[in-house]
């Protein structure tokens, strides 16, 4: 297994080199995507790039992180890693857990090794619910219960079986729809169980959740997805499966 980190960013200036140091603890290759950030934090992931920290990828106009992510996941098949360790920019997932990720990659490598969040008092009320209307729209989708939380944004990908499942969401509404094509490729789910603390504003906190475009595009996601769910029950297969 040749594991690599993506960091997918977008104005994060406060908080990326905090999260790439704390991530070189455990993985020695980070992919830092900048999403299009303005001067001042671009130029932190310059800086990392610079001392070696990151390898570092830019893209010119902001498009999302699930666009980030998937840019990331094409750099990381260039350079010949077999899985990628998924992390925010932000701060709130605990790096300490990221060896437990490893471990189960490691017993499970063709899995997805998908964050089961663990949420303190800091965790907004909308997220908790987003979580709930999620795990049952893709309990729908997949007509299981093998995603735990669909929207944390902390796991592990087999890099090929990733790009294979040509998840199209380029938003917030990547990492579930990504989740659910892994499961209808036949691609097994582990969970880890993580705790999640949203950090405040005045620690360089940025919350790039846009409640009205961001849950329209996840609710047309979930749309498309239970269409093409119901069309899988009569046989129409969109991909082949990968096990």
């Amino acid at each position: 297994m040749r594991l690599c980190a993506i960091v997918p960013t977008y104005e994060n200036a406060a908080t990326l080199a905090k999260v790439v140091r704390e991530v070189r603890a455990h993985v020695d290759s980070v992919i830092v995507v900048d999403d299009g950030s303005g001067p001042d934090a671009r130029s932190v992931t310059e800086r990392l790039a610079s001392e070696g920290l990151a390898i570092a990828v830019f893209r010119e106009k902001n498009g999302g992180k699930g666009a980030a992510v998937k840019s990331g996941l094409a750099r990381a098949a260039e350079l010949g890693f077999t899985h990628a360790l998924q992390i925010d920019a932000d701060g709130q997932h605990r790096s300490a857990d990221i060896p437990r990720f490893i471990d189960a990659a490691r017993e499970n490598p063709t899995a997805l090794i998908l964050g089961q969040p663990v949420f303190d008092r800091t965790a907004p009320f909308g997220r908790r619910v987003g979580r709930l209307v999620s795990v049952f729209w893709c309990a729908v989708e997949t007509l299981s219960l093998r995603i735990g939380d669909p929207l944390c944004g902390f796991r592990v990908y087999p890099v090929d079986k990733a790009l294979a499942v040509g998840a199209r969401g380029d938003a917030m509404d990547f990492d579930p729809e990504i989740a659910v094509r892994l499961v209808w490729a036949g691609v097994l789910v582990v969970h880890v169980r993580t705790d999640v603390r949203y950090v405040p504003r005045e620690e360089g906190g940025v919350s790039h959740y846009h409640f009205v475009r961001d849950t329209a595009l996840i609710s047309w996601m979930h749309t498309r997805m239970c269409l093409l769910g119901l069309l899988r029950l009569f046989g129409w297969r969109t991909r082949p499966r990968l096990t």
